[in-house]
């Protein structure tokens, strides 16, 4: 099957084991009525608002289909461009929306059934009628939710489809694109596709799409990333040695002696070591693509006086760029924070991490090294105190 019918207890048409033995980075499943009576959190004026924002990261796509010209123009754009933009064939897309609105946000707690550091962001795009992006192929996973209006959704899920680009725009747009299916989602219904399905969106109405992406880094970023990393806490004092240095039959000859302590030499560096390894891909994973920087605010409250606040109804709200994660090490756990890392407690790391706000009872819940944690944390910028309107 490639299209179901979502149900109260199975959002996804099936067990969320099932879908991911079945179709997860497999092949594409489109899912009528995966979010029953959808009402879309932000409106398109909304869009346009925060696409004005300096911080936000935003982009116009626009298609003069007599020529077929595409143009790409990126934001920050100014209020008074929307009132005077053509009724049809453009799209506006802005990036990171969850990180600017809370309800936005809220939709990721649909998606509990993937590991939430696997997930970038939620895009949102407004299309007036006939707009699009082209037809296109995406390196990662991606749920594409219709949020208001209607849009015409084609895929090839051929076997080893065109995938060469176009050298006349911009844009990385195919060259060929040979559709396999054919639908109209409506607000609601939305269509998960793996990396490399060619697909192409065209509004059938002015419409909204929510597009959640997936985290999905190249294997050459990965590594890049990891020597860096090994490179900076590297001993300059291992080096390349070879006491047991033969005289050589060849003296331009780089022998299999040679290359043997070449390999024990960077195996100084602990390529395989399962702890420094997951350590660094904590750090990693929770600063890729970050959605913006996060930098300490300047309180100048001690830590007495903010539990105190706590106590009186006050809150530690999470950073909407701050990403959390934590892995298991012995007994004990790692918590991740946009690249930081702190030792303590897995009750404390698996709180803080699933938790974007701490009241005061949460707090006091929490060992007192994840109270440590916390406020070292606030002192980042990674939390922000948000008093009670009462004892403001």
């Amino acid at each position: 099957m490639i299209e179901v019918d979502a149900s109260k207890n199975q959002p996804l048409g099936m067990p969320a084991k099932t879908f991911l033995r079945d179709y997860w980075q497999k092949k594409p499943l489109l899912i009528r009525n995966a979010f029953p009576g959808f009402v879309s959190p932000i409106e398109p004026e909304d869009l346009a608002g925060l696409a004005c924002e300096e911080l936000a990261l935003s982009r116009i796509v626009a298609h003069d289909r007599e020529r077929d010209v595409w143009t790409l123009r990126t934001g920050p754009f100014t209020e008074e461009e929307f009132p005077s933009m053509p009724d049809h064939d453009w799209t506006l897309l802005v990036q990171d929306v969850d990180k600017w609105d809370v309800d936005v946000r809220g939709i990721l707690d649909h998606f509990d059934f993937l590991p939430r550091w696997r997930i970038d962001d939620v895009m949102v795009s407004f299309a007036a009628t006939g707009g699009s992006v082209g037809a296109h192929v995406d390196q990662y996973d991606v749920f594409l939710l219709q949020a208001q209006g209607q849009r015409r959704w084609q895929i090839d899920a051929g076997p080893n489809p065109p995938t060469d680009f176009r050298d006349d725009v911009e844009l990385k747009l195919l060259r060929e694109f040979s559709p396999s299916h054919d639908w109209i989602l409506e607000p609601g219904d939305m269509l998960y596709l793996p990396p490399g399905v060619p697909h192409h969106g065209v509004a059938v109405n002015p419409c909204l799409t929510f597009s959640v992406g997936m985290r999905a880094p190249s294997s050459a970023e990965l590594v890049s990333d990891y020597l860096d990393n090994l490179i900076a806490e590297a001993d300059e004092s291992m080096r390349y040695h070879d006491p047991d240095l033969a005289p050589p039959k060849d003296p331009n000859e780089i022998d299999a002696a040679a290359m043997a302590r070449a390999v024990e030499a960077l195996n100084t560096l602990r390529l395989n070591d399962p702890d420094k390894l997951g350590d660094w891909f904590g750090r990693f994973i929770t600063t890729y693509r970050a959605g913006g920087e996060v930098v300490a605010g300047g309180d100048s409250r001690s830590r007495i006086e903010i539990e105190w606040d706590l106590q009186q109804g006050a809150l530690l709200q999470r950073h909407p760029f701050s990403r959390l994660a934590w892995r298991k090490s012995g007994r004990m756990a790692t918590l991740f924070c946009s690249g930081l890392e702190f030792r303590l407690p897995v009750k404390d790391a698996q709180q803080l991490a699933a938790a974007e706000a701490l009241d005061c009872a949460a707090y006091a819940s929490l060992s007192d090294a994840g109270r440590d944690v916390a406020m070292d944390l606030y002192s980042q910028g990674h939390y922000q105190l948000l008093l009670d309107e009462e004892n403001e």
